[in-house]
């Protein structure tokens, strides 16, 4: 299956180690009191290699570290990292290469040698910047040190990002856009805002069944995303994804690899990729445990534990569900190549006349602002 989205090629290394663990936290990240760094980015070198058995002849157009904290490498083991991949690939001249930092780890001498090490753009995981409500998310930084941290990356590199994390307990639409416009006045070109919702197995989960942490109701987590596209779009950094916003230009060219379901190669503990393997697309998991997967890629030169071929008709799926996250949308011809069959004229009729979606051509379907706000209720029937 050749990679008809014209998305390119990117990278994805996973690195699990974080600090603390916020409450609110599901992704797959550790605390670990001492970590034998030289040995992980070893590990991930070989594993880049086998990945690179799997998918050669690839241009790498960007790169990502995420975590986990990856701000808590080495500048070194950045770099280290970083020659794998040109080893097994092509690098494009204009390689995007992002890495995931959180403000208390944030230092200048640092941040340069990342920028020495070839990092050219920097997302910030600030999430708010209120103290009060830093300390609610379970943060280890404060407001100040955000804003210090964000003026530290700018100095550093010409692109950065930060998220913030909003529909907290209490919060008015008022709160939020006082901090939303505080947030793009601090020269931002690109922010991740995404609602805050209680995921399994969390603390904040624990928390939330006991009654400790009551949500906004659906009627006032409406108005908040209502205000953030009003706000950001007034501002001029509009969604180009359904929780992303930029400057036009600076959209992260790596997430536009997943959501218009391009081809992405994945290493470290936990990482996830697709690649497109003697013409079919596959995806690819690791082992998840930072211990055994470090064994398992010492024994064999990979951690993988899971390689399924998916077939056209999955992988249309995921560009249903993806597309529609964009404000691009998505090409009802490659939809229609994967999946055997258009879809539903009629359904797709009944949604538009509802304001949900919308042609932005013939061949191109969009999801609305609207459409934004109960996009699964979307996807659900247009996949019907």
């Amino acid at each position: 299956m050749s990679d008809e989205t014209g998305a390119g090629f990117g990278v994805y290394v996973h690195w699990p180690f974080c600090a603390a663990k916020c409450p609110y936290c599901d992704f797959n990240s550790h605390v670990r009191r001492e970590i034998d760094e030289q040995a992980y980015a070893d590990a991930l070198a070989r594993e880049l290699a086998h990945m690179a058995e799997l998918a050669p002849g690839r241009t790498v157009g960007s790169v990502f570290f995420g975590g986990g904290t990856p701000s808590l490498m080495k500048p070194s083991t950045v770099a280290h990292v970083l020659d794998a991949i040109a080893r097994n690939w092509n690098v494009a001249p204009d390689v995007e290469v992002s890495l995931e930092a959180n403000p208390s780890s944030v230092e200048a001498e640092r941040f340069a040698g990342y920028r020495a090490a070839g990092v050219n753009r920097v997302s910030l995981g600030v999430q708010s910047l209120d103290d009060r409500q830093l300390q609610f998310l379970g943060r280890l930084h404060n407001a100040e040190e955000a804003r210090r941290a964000i003026e530290v990356a700018r100095s550093n590199f010409d692109r950065m990002s930060f998220d913030m994390i909003y529909a907290r307990p209490g919060q008015t639409v008022e709160d939020w856009s006082r901090e939303l416009q505080a947030a793009i006045d601090l020269a931002v070109d690109h922010l991740s805002l995404y609602q805050l919702t209680i995921e399994p197995e969390t603390a904040f989960a624990a928390l939330h069944a006991r009654g400790r942490i009551r949500l906004p109701d659906e009627e006032l987590g409406r108005a908040l995303y209502d205000a953030t596209l009003e706000v950001t779009e007034r501002r001029g950094l509009p969604a180009y994804e359904i929780s992303n916003h930029a400057r036009p230009g600076s959209e992260c060219r790596h997430n536009l690899i997943y959501w218009r379901c391009g081809e992405y190669a994945a290493a470290g503990p936990g990482a996830h990729g697709r690649l497109d393997i003697d013409g079919r697309r596959t995806a690819l998991a690791t082992e998840k445990r930072p211990e055994e997967w470090l064994a398992s890629v010492t024994a064999h030169g990979h951690g993988l534990v899971e390689r399924e071929t998916l077939y056209p008709q999955e992988v249309a799926d995921e560009l249903l569900v993806m597309g529609l996250r964009l404000r691009e949308g998505f090409d009802l011809a490659r939809y229609m190549k994967l999946m055997g069959k258009p879809l539903a004229e009629g359904r797709v009729n009944d949604l538009v006349g509802y304001g949900l979606i919308e042609r932005l051509s013939p061949e191109r379907l969009r999801a609305t602002p609207a459409g934004f706000a109960v996009l699964n209720a979307v996807v659900a029937d247009l996949a019907a």
